[in-house]
């Protein structure tokens, strides 16, 4: 067994991590199984390590190009260790740090990447989330797993960390994985222990940080916290010096949305799981990394706080009101570096000159954006000065200063990093480098006038150092002091005695410069991380600027009005257009009111006439208000939501055991449990993946409890027409229905909304649209027909005969005409002839007959059906 294999089998044994990177020289090596799955994964070239008769796969990557083959490799799901070298001799190595998918310090893009630890505490429930990569790291304790799950669901987060008594809950976890996908990882039970996890906090924010924040020492969310912390510290990211403070939030500062909403609302990714035609997308001009990631935030963490979203509607009227400046400002924030993650990487020790430069840059942006601001009269009298105000303009100046003129104008990776001047030193030794440069650079010029030598060069390898090399043919005039190292197949290399010499001199200043370099830009990082607290505010704040600059061009671009925020229950939506759609199609706006009794609204109507697209505008209308943006509409008056609920289609998911019609109870039972009198609550087709019968008592039911229990404004939208005599007995119900036009058999959808009732669904007309061949399409009208006029249908079998039947529209029975007859005659007869139920049917349809539906729960009515049905079969 080879030394190296033999230490890196014994580094990877004594890690937990998946996958072993150890540096050898140059490169990362990888051996034995980590090669052959490293070279499986990345398309790696595999060769072998050969010593004592033993062979070893192997695979490597240079050490410059091992951070996209990390990243690849944690986006797969595999923990990565990485061992460097330690020690003069290059011959020690050690694991610095294990990337894992929530510590992963190389993100790129506009994504955060979340761990969440999760603690249970009884009914209480707390959550850490940090992002390694910028600097952020917020805690909340909420009441209710479910809102528990939503929050998870929230973040998207990469990793979850769950405390000990969730690890066993494979219902908890379980659901975490179908609503986040994140990897759940377990940490040591000692991370989560009230004492420790408290110590841990109270270390890294300050002794009186708890107390600050409002969160109870040794409590669930305190014990997440320390236990988040403990994680980041093990996993060696080095970053704990970026979480400079504790963000805390209430879950109910903001818009509740379960995953199911989000998903249908197609907030960040479409239903196809694309980013494109998402509302994220849609919205999303921002110019800066972080600008996305905060415009993203708002859109799936609207707000509660009405002071809030006044001020952001402040600043996007601002700036959609002076183009000129808006323009300006955007211009002046293209290419700005992503601070909060540079502060990150400054603190971890990652940062590269390249990565400090862009920082000066960026922080040179600072104090534009603010003269552009004040001097502009409509945005000087806007919230937009207190975003920049945030930043310590005379901190920000000095940092930018210091670092500014340590660099050089274009700094190199190892050497040439400062200007000259910033050291007395290094310019001593960079001065003796240049000189002796000079000389090699000179040498063949002198060593031509000195001889008879026409043609001579001077170059460098690592093998041979530097050497003079000539031409076989005028290798005689070579002259005496240089002699023969190497023979070419055209031409000789040679050296001398001072070339030797020279050359020490020079490979000792390299190594001398180097390591000054290495040590004044140590230095020079150490001092830039310790303001990474001002870097995180420069960087939050051009983020927010940058978001509002993009509310403001979708705005202007697009004709959108500012909302009228309100404090009671209204809802009032003039010409309300789909953020969306309306960028694909031309888009017929409509209204949506709620007020006094008009606060439950039945929407009927012909399938694709756009009864989904009306009520997903009227809920993404609302988010988009309380995300602080302006909305596609002529006018709205909004009272603040503190929740958005949809249901709106369902699909099996047969792998989890869960059919359809199941999904839609389920999702059907959060609703109804989670909404209050203030949330919007969106339904689509409720009941239909079930019997009509069953399916029509469901939306009844349903429709009942949500009008006289949660009384939350509701939009539900149904096939089932009984539903809409609700309109006459409930106060607070009423019809509208999407128009549509029918002239000489041809139908046109007209997709405008109107009070009242549709009169059909049109559904053979939107098969005609689909394709359905012309005959089934013309026998169904045909069937259609006679059965609205209670006539009796030719059955038409595949042997040319037909046998008439006729179909109860009420009781759904299908019959022959012959038995229809025969029952006439039979009720004629008497009672005798009707046919006697089983005992058991009689105690269902008893029981039946008893059941008080208006005070019976949804859930538990949907108990007992299931229950009558299995008695019945």
């Amino acid at each position: 067994m080879t030394g190296i294999v033999e230490e890196f089998l014994g580094l990877k044994e004594g890690s937990d991590a998946d996958i072993l990177a150890m540096q050898v020289g140059d490169f990362y090596e990888f051996f034995a199984d980590d090669a052959r799955l490293v070279a499986d994964e990345l398309d790696l070239k595999m060769s072998e390590k050969s010593s004592h008769g033993s062979s070893y796969p192997m695979a490597g990557v240079p050490l410059s190009e091992l951070t996209p083959y990390l990243k690849s490799l944690v986006e797969r799901g595999y923990t990565v260790a990485v061992a460097e070298q330690r020690g003069e001799d290059d011959t020690t190595r050690e694991i610095t740090r294990t990337a894992t998918p929530g510590t992963l310090l190389e993100a790129t893009g506009a994504d955060a990447r979340y761990l969440v630890a999760v603690v249970r505490d009884g009914e209480t429930y707390g959550l850490a989330a940090v992002d390694v990569t910028t600097g952020t790291f917020r805690l909340t304790e909420v009441d209710e797993e479910r809102t528990a799950l939503a929050e998870l669901g929230r973040f998207s987060p990469e990793e979850v960390l769950p405390g000990p008594t969730l690890r066993g809950d494979d219902d908890f976890c379980d659901a975490v994985r179908d609503d986040t996908d994140a990897t759940l990882s377990v940490h040591g039970t000692e991370a989560f222990a009230p004492g420790k996890a408290t110590h841990r906090v109270r270390e890294q924010f300050g002794e009186g940080a708890l107390d600050a924040v409002g969160v109870e020492p040794e409590g669930p969310g305190t014990r997440a916290a320390g236990a988040a912390l403990d994680y980041v510290a093990e996993t060696g990211v080095g970053v704990l010096s970026s979480l400079t403070r504790v963000q805390p939030y209430r879950a109910d500062d903001h818009v509740a949305l379960d995953p199911t909403t989000r998903r249908n609302l197609e907030l960040t990714e479409t239903m196809r799981g694309e980013r494109a035609g998402s509302l994220a997308a849609t919205l999303d001009h921002t110019v800066t990394s972080m600008g996305a990631r905060r415009l993203e935030a708002w859109l799936v963490r609207p707000l509660q706080r009405r002071a809030e979203l006044e001020r952001r509607h402040d600043c996007v009227d601002a700036l959609a009101s002076d183009a000129l400046e808006h323009d300006a400002i955007r211009e002046t924030l293209d290419g700005a570096a992503d601070l909060e993650r540079l502060a990150a990487r400054a603190t971890s020790g990652s940062a590269d000159p390249a990565a400090l430069k862009r920082i000066v840059d960026t922080l040179e942006r600072l104090p534009v954006l603010r003269e552009r601001v004040t001097s502009s009269p409509s945005l000087a009298d806007s919230p937009l000065g207190d975003v920049l105000a945030r930043v310590d303009a005379e901190a920000a100046a000095d940092l930018r200063e210091m670092v500014d003129d340590a660099l050089a104008d274009d700094p190199g990776s190892e050497t040439g990093i400062f200007a000259r001047g910033y050291d007395g030193e290094l310019d001593e030794l960079a001065a003796e480098h240049d000189d002796l440069v000079a000389w090699f650079d000179t040498l063949a010029e002198r060593v031509k006038a000195e001889s008879d030598l026409s043609r001579v060069t001077v170059d460098r390898n690592k093998t041979d150092g530097y050497y003079l090399q000539v031409g076989h043919s005028q290798t005689d005039r070579v002259p005496e002091a240089y002699r023969e190292v190497k023979t070419l197949k055209n031409s000789k290399r040679y050296r001398s005695a001072e070339l030797d010499e020279k050359e020490r001199a020079l490979f000792r200043l390299e190594e001398e410069r180097a390591a000054r370099e290495r040590e004044l830009f140590d230095e020079l990082r150490a001092e830039v991380a310790s303001h990474a607290s001002l870097l995180q505010d420069a960087g939050r704040a051009l983020a927010e600027l940058d978001a509002l600059a993009s509310f403001a061009e979708h705005a202007s671009a697009n004709r959108w009005t500012r909302p009228e925020l309100r404090d009671d229950r209204a809802l009032d939506v003039a010409a309300g257009r789909h953020p969306v759609v309306e960028q694909t199609v031309e888009f017929v706006p409509n209204d949506a009111r709620f007020g006094e009794g008009r606060r439950f609204l039945v929407v009927t109507g012909p399938n694709m006439s756009g009864k989904s697209t009306y009520m997903r505008q009227t809920a993404l209308i609302v988010l988009l208000a309380q995300a602080g943006s302006f909305v596609p509409a002529e006018s709205a008056e909004i009272g603040l939501v503190d929740g958005v609920y949809t249901r709106v289609g369902a699909l099996d998911e047969l792998a989890q055991g869960r059919s359809t019609f199941m999904v839609e109870m389920q999702e059907l039972s959060n609703i109804l449990h989670s909404a209050t009198e203030d949330s919007l609550v969106v339904l689509d087709e409720v009941g239909r993946g079930t019997a009509s019968d069953d399916g029509i008592s469901i939306a009844w039911a349903a429709t009942e409890y949500l009008h006289n229990e949660v009384r939350a404004k509701t939009l539900f939208a149904t096939h089932y027409h009984e539903l809409t005599d609700l309109a006459e007995r409930l106060e607070g119900v009423q019809n509208v229905h999407v128009t549509a036009d029918e002239r000489d058999g041809d139908v046109t959808f007209l997709r405008t909304v109107a009070d009242g009732p549709a009169d059909r669904s049109y559904g053979i007309h939107v098969a005609d649209l689909a394709g359905v061949p012309d005959p089934v399409v013309s026998r169904s009208r045909d069937v259609l027909a006679k059965l609205r006029a209670d006539e009796a249908v030719d059955v038409r079998g595949g042997s040319g005969g037909s046998e008439q039947v006729v179909f109860d529209l009420g009781s759904g029975e299908l019959r022959t005409d012959e038995e229809e007859h025969g029952e006439d005659a039979a009720d004629e007869g008497g009672d005798e002839s009707q046919e006697t139920l089983d005992p058991e049917t009689e105690a269902v349809l008893d029981e039946l007959r008893h059941t008080d539906v208006n005070n019976s729960s949804p859930l538990d009515l949907l108990q007992r059906v299931n229950e009558w049905q299995n008695r019945l079969d």
